[in-house]
């Protein structure tokens, strides 16, 4: 069975967004993240609608990473609640999952979260 995910995260800066990329590549959290060009959003915050400029990252992993993917996020992330959501990957090249599989590092022992 694939174990491998992409998780969406939108940033409020391209900045946040890089520094945010940087730190799950270096420490092999991820095997890759694409930073996207400015977009817009659209949605409904404490009552109110928003307008907002944002940058969006996809980060490829694997699915048992997630809690300490979403940790490192939260830590670097400006947002009070930001968004953090992952999609299985159902299918891809065999070259490109090898590289995937090679380019993660395992959790090492104690950094583990269920």
């Amino acid at each position: 069975m694939n174990d491998k995910i992409v998780i969406l995260v939108a940033c409020g800066s391209r900045r946040e967004a890089k520094k945010i990329a940087r730190r799950l590549v270096e420490s092999k959290l991820a095997a890759c993240v694409n930073v996207s060009p400015p977009f817009e959003s659209i949605y409904r915050w404490k009552g109110k609608i928003r307008d907002d400029r944002e940058v969006l990252i996809l980060i490829k992993t694997r699915r048992q990473l997630f809690p300490i993917v979403e940790a490192t996020i939260r830590a670097l992330h400006s947002y009070t609640t930001p968004e953090v959501i992952a999609l299985p990957i159902v299918a891809g090249s065999a070259e490109y999952m090898r590289w995937l599989e090679e380019s993660i590092e395992p959790p090492r022992a104690g950094l583990e979260q269920k």
